[in-house]
């Protein structure tokens, strides 16, 4: 059986990858944001969360879980390997600084999706050899959401990856409303926001705007 074919065929076709940031959600929770986001047609969903203890962080997880399944929406753990094994989520992400993806395979099982954040074509590169499933290609623009981020690597890692890289890819940081057209005419056809939407008043309303964008 070929794994990374099977692995790969879980991937959507999402245009929008939700992630979620209850800091920044106007006070509403991350399973009323995920709901939003799954009644908007968002088919990837990331759980991110760096502060909350772990029992919360399961117990979100669990639930995040239930929901996703059911709609059929590909529910992606950041960094938390232990709780993709307790949770069994459809993959997780990984960055540079994280376990080395060989280890997180042999951890998970050839069934999950591994992500793995890249900052340079060289990267980009050595995550087709080292057998990540998509990568996410950022951050594109300056960010705040992330204490310990990357300089911004701009529009031409984005065209480049659209280019050379085989795997699905994930453009990330910074993007918003205002910008998104320019990194979809850089070769981006798959777009990670999190302030832009868990912030907005209207969620359903604001990833329809995002779509608008794209067209």
């Amino acid at each position: 059986m070929n794994h990374a074919s099977t692995r790969r065929g879980k991937w959507p076709a999402a245009d929008i990858y939700g992630i979620t940031a209850e800091e920044y959600s106007n006070g509403r929770s991350n399973i009323e944001v995920v709901r939003a986001m799954i009644d908007a047609g968002v088919k990837v969903i990331q759980y991110r969360e760096k502060e909350k203890k772990k029992l919360y962080k399961y117990q979100e997880c669990i639930r995040i879980r239930e929901m996703t399944q059911k709609a059929g929406v590909t529910f992606i753990i950041n960094d938390d390997i232990d709780l993709a094994l307790l949770v069994k989520p459809d993959g997780v992400h990984i960055g540079q600084e994280d376990l080395p993806i060989e280890e997180v395979r042999q951890l998970v099982g050839e069934e999950m999706i591994i992500g793995l954040s890249t900052h340079s074509p060289q990267q980009a590169q050595e995550a087709v050899k080292r057998g990540a499933d998509y990568i996410g290609v950022g951050p594109v623009f300056a960010t705040r959401t992330k204490k310990d981020v990357s300089a911004a690597t701009g529009l031409d890692y984005v065209k480049y990856v659209a280019e050379h890289i085989p795997l699905p890819s994930v453009a990330i940081g910074g993007i918003k409303t205002d910008n998104i057209a320019s990194v979809r005419q850089a070769g981006a056809d798959c777009f990670a926001l999190i302030t832009d939407i868990v912030g907005a008043a209207d969620i359903g309303a604001r990833i329809k705007e995002l779509r608008a964008r794209l067209v």
